[in-house]
Order: structure tokens, then C-alpha cells, then sequence
């Protein structure tokens, strides 16, 4: 059931909701959330089955604040700290130690959890109001199948989920501003590491922390969205440099191929009649529109998505990470 984020009863009616144990789905600056009370590990299972996600890949449970965040870990922490103050709210997930008894269906039974403060009014709106009923925080990956496109519109979690989700309530806050699913550090270790690229950088991060991020290793938490193959849609998505898609839509000729091209510098052949959308020059403006544009492609009923990979420079980090997953899948 659709429900405008700008009415506050909807609003109320979505917290209540949550206190009782039920999923709701809602808008953050990245992406919509499917979302259950972090603490009710009945209602975190809910959220499990309904996407079909793996037992063992963590949810990042969703807070309003650092004293929020702090019921649900042992400790933040220095580095924690300092990213909270520079971040939050936004769009920089922390994963810091678990408190014992806290959220241990959400983060799959690790000793740590994902914490994010989100800064769309929607989701501040809900937060606010779940916490007067005693929610703590919500537990919420994006809101679409395990594996396929993120939700950044909320037309597009009623569309995923179809007849079988008539009784999930969808907070409709507009377009997701970010458009792709939030930076993810980890606080556990002595020295901070990147485990999942997004809108915040990793020098921004680093110039806060004072010191490099490190990469993900062997012994990092597993951390939601970070598995090889994710954000796929259903038809073929295939990564290549523009020199290369450049030749391979030359070769193409009068095919009849039900491909679909999303490039930023490579035009279609002259007579072709491919469908082709240009990606945006700025990666801001590129991660805002990547799920909207390959759920757009997909829905044409195309077989392939060629897509002209983005820049190597920092700044294109998330996009290049969303589309080199989905191209794994």
C-alpha cells in the first residue's frame, strides 16, 4: 500500500507498523529501505524472507542518532566517532561492535553491526516517531529482490515486489537523492577499512580520520552489498571500455539484437536503431540516475545492457562498484 511521506498520519501509521513487528518500506537519500525493528529478531526474519536474502549476509540497522547508535554497540570508538560527527546524518554506514543481545538477527550472529544515521526527512519523520513506541532502530537493506536493482523511486518497490507484496506499506518520499547505497566503514579494526564505495569518498573519509583507509580483508565483518554478484537486472549487463563498445556497436551492423546501450561518450552507429541513454558527465548525477536507468532498460524487455564503463578517477568509485557487481551476476 502506497502512503505519502508527507502526511503524518501515514507517517504514524508506518511506526506503529513497525512497533507491531511488520516490514515497512521507506525512502532514504540512497536508496528505499525494506524495514523491520531492529530488535525483533522475529520481524528482521520477515525482512529475510521477503527479499530471499542469504541467512548469513547482514542488514545495517538505521538509527536517528549517535545515543541511538550507542544502545546498539559496545563501544564506538575513536574512528567511529569521528566519522559520526562528520557524517551524520548521511549516507556513511559504520560497523562497529556489537552490543550483546542487540540486533543479533540483523547482523546474522557477527560481533559486530552496521549502523547508518539517514538524512531524508522521510526517514528521520519515521524514525522519530517509531522511537516514541519504542523502536530503537530499524534494520533495512534496500527494498527489491536479493541480487536485483535497488529502489530509488517508491513506484519501484511496488514493482518489484508485485501481488506478493499488497500488504507491504511503502512510505513514498520521491526520488531517492544519492541513488546508490551508502559508503560502508569498518570501525573494528585498528586501523578503519573500506568495504563498500559510495557518494562519500574515500579521501573525505581519510582526511577525517587522519590516516588511509585500509582495504577489506579476510577478516572483515561480511557487510550488506558486498557480495561479487549484486544489483543486477535481469537481462545481461556487460562493463566495457568505450574504445571497445565503441567497435563492438560498429560490428553490430543492422542486428536485430535486443540490446539496450548506456554509455557516456559512445554514440550509437548513424541509422541505429538501438536504444541508447546517455549517462551524466558527473558522478554525482550518474549514481542518482543508475538504478532508475537500468530498471528503465530492463523493463523494455531487452536481452543485453552494454554499459560504457565510468571514469577510473575516485570520484566515480560507487558507480563503478554497482555496475561491475552487476555485471558479475
Amino acid at each position: 500500500m502506497l502512503l505519502s511521506g508527507q502526511d503524518d498520519g501515514a507517517i504514524e501509521r508506518a511506526a506503529q507498523a513497525l512497533a507491531a513487528g511488520e516490514l515497512v518500506a521507506f525512502p532514504t537519500e540512497t536508496v528505499y529501505g525494506l524495514g523491520a525493528r531492529a530488535d525483533d529478531d522475529r520481524a528482521v526474519a520477515a525482512i529475510f524472507a521477503r527479499k530471499g536474502r542469504p541467512a548469513d549476509h547482514p542488514l545495517i540497522v538505521h538509527v536517528l542518532d549517535r545515543a541511538d547508535a550507542q544502545a546498539f554497540s559496545s563501544g564506538l570508538g575513536d574512528a567511529a566517532g569521528r566519522l559520526i560527527d562528520a557524517f551524520w546524518p548521511g549516507p556513511l554506514t559504520i560497523i562497529v561492535p556489537r552490543a550483546p543481545g542487540m540486533a543479533e538477527a540483523a547482523a546474522t550472529g557477527q560481533n559486530s553491526i552496521g549502523l547508518r544515521c539517514p538524512a531524508h526527512p522521510v526517514a528521520r519523520a519515521l524514525l522519530a516517531a517509531a522511537r516514541r513506541l519504542g523502536v530503537p532502530g530499524v534494520a533495512a537493506p534496500s527494498a527489491n529482490r536479493f541480487g536485483r536493482i535497488s529502489p530509488t523511486r517508491a513506484q519501484h518497490v511496488v514493482d518489484e515486489f508485485g501481488e506478493s507484496g499488497a500488504d507491504l506499506l511503502v512510505l513514498d518520499g520521491g526520488d531517492c537523492e544519492v541513488g546508490i547505497e551508502s559508503t560502508i566503514v569498518d570501525c573494528t579494526a585498528r586501523v578503519p577499512a573500506l568495504l563498500r564505495p559510495g557518494q562519500i569518498a574515500r579521501q573525505r573519509i581519510e582526511a577525517v580520520l587522519g590516516q588511509p583507509l585500509a582495504a577489506r580483508d579476510a577478516d572483515s565483518p561480511r557487510a550488506s552489498g558486498t557480495l561479487e554478484a549484486h544489483y543486477a537486472p535481469r537481462a545481461k549487463l556487460r562493463l566495457m571500455p568505450g574504445a571497445m563498445l565503441n567497435t563492438a556497436l560498429q560490428m553490430l551492423g543492422d542486428s536485430t539484437l535486443k540490446l539496450a546501450v548506456y554509455s557516456r561518450t559512445v554514440p550509437l552507429p548513424s541509422g541505429s536503431r538501438l536504444t541508447r541513454r546517455a549517462m551524466p558527465d558527473a558522478p554525482d548525477q550518474a549514481a542518482h540516475e543508475l538504478f532508475a536507468t537500468l530498471r528503465e532498460l530492463d523493463g523494455q524487455g531487452v536481452d543485453l545492457i552494454w554499459v560504457e564503463e565510468p571514469p577510473a578517477d575516485a570520484a566515480w568509485d560507487g558507480v563503478r562498484d554497482r555496475l561491475a557487481r552487476a555485471a558479475a551476476a
